[in-house]
């Protein structure tokens, strides 16, 4: 898939700051964009956006609050973006059961303030708003959920996934209307992907995260669901599809890409948490889990898979590394932090190259 029509557009992201808006951010520099981010400061320590130097290759940076809807929509307009990626959120479900309304009011309302800084800025441009494959309501079954199956959620943060879908539709219609395009040049539409790993993950109750941490300290990794399931992806699958998804957007004038879209990897490819760690323990010399399922846990869905086909006939996007090759990646990228690599663009820009050339050379 070719990317070169981001060369010298003006792109704004949401989020940045984060774990797959730093990706997201350096991947768009290194194709020879103009990146603006909007984001609070990096949510962890250490953080990809440090380690990696993404500030570096922004030409626009702000350090606000995407609730600061006077803030956002300055930054917005004077921006002037071709391109807004949305990926400003509460990204965690066991961090929701401890702030359920901080993790409505950004979901949601953080995903207000963005449409309206888009209405306010006034010019033409494609925008892709990042929700999650968490949306759907979760009835555990074995078929995977499509793009037109019931929003919902059990815990605070799935919930508020599906509530930002349904704003997102309700403004989309309202405002932003593709059969009246000509009349406001705005073209939206949502992704929800599935569980990402990656490099430069370091937040709070994420199974690689805990394992990277562990490992370096010579620990065994507890391990509270072994027996769930998800559709495991490293980072750069998703935004692959989120740049596929902005650059057809921009592209064409088909009403039917205004809408929403699933990223994951095909069915019959997702994974145990159990499957997963072993396959990492296997790419690191010495490394141990143990079963930590028993106790009290907040309730988290025990099998989710997603259906793809959509992004595959419409965006021309699929899946490029299998869970293997996503394994190794994230492990070599965690092992030579750990192992005193602390400046890690290169690794990132590594990875990017490498997962750009197995998508050409996969048709994609």
């Amino acid at each position: 898939m070719d990317f070169r029509s981001f060369r010298g557009r003006k792109v704004f992201i949401t989020g940045h700051t984060g774990f797959k808006g730093s990706w997201l951010a350096l991947w768009l520099a290194d194709l020879g964009a103009e990146v603006y981010g909007y984001s609070l400061p990096p949510p962890t320590n250490p953080s990809n956006f440090e380690t990696s130097r993404v500030r570096e290759a922004l030409l626009g940076h702000a350090e606000a609050d995407i609730l600061d809807r006077e803030a956002l929509a300055k930054a917005v307009k004077a921006a002037r973006p071709d391109f807004v990626f949305h990926l400003a959120a509460q990204s965690l479900v066991r961090e929701s059961y401890a702030t359920p309304y901080e993790t409505f009011e950004v979901n949601v309302m953080g995903s207000a303030s963005l449409l309206e800084a888009v209405r306010a800025y006034g010019g033409p441009c494609a925008v892709v708003m990042v929700t999650s494959d968490k949306c759907y309501e979760n009835l555990e079954r074995q078929e995977g959920y499509s793009e037109g199956d019931r929003m919902g959620g059990f815990d605070p943060y799935s919930a508020s996934k599906g509530a930002a879908e349904l704003f997102i539709s309700s403004y989309r219609r309202s405002f932003f209307n593709p059969e009246k395009l000509q009349s406001h040049g705005v073209k939206v539409a949502s992704a929800r992907a599935g569980n990402v790993i990656g490099g430069g993950d370091w937040a709070k109750d994420r199974i690689v995260v805990d394992f990277a941490v562990h490992c370096s300290r010579g620990e065994s990794v507890p391990v509270r669901s072994p027996h769930s399931v998800r559709p495991w992806q490293h980072v750069l699958e998703p935004i692959g599809g989120y740049l596929a998804l902005a650059q057809k957007l921009d592209q064409s004038a088909d009403h039917a890409l205004c809408d929403g879209f699933n990223f994951g990897p095909r069915l019959g490819d997702e994974a145990t948490v159990r499957a997963l760690v072993e396959r990492f323990c296997a790419r690191w010399p010495g490394a141990s889990w143990r079963d930590d399922s028993k106790g009290e846990h907040p309730h988290e869905a025990g099998l989710l898979r997603l259906k793809i086909d959509k992004a595959v006939s419409m965006l021309g996007w699929s899946p490029v590394w299998g869970l293997d090759k996503t394994v190794e990646r994230t492990a070599n990228w965690y092992r030579a932090f750990y192992g005193g690599q602390t400046d890690t663009r290169a690794l990132c820009l590594e990875d990017i190259q490498s997962y750009s050339a197995d998508m050409a050379g996969s048709g994609n």
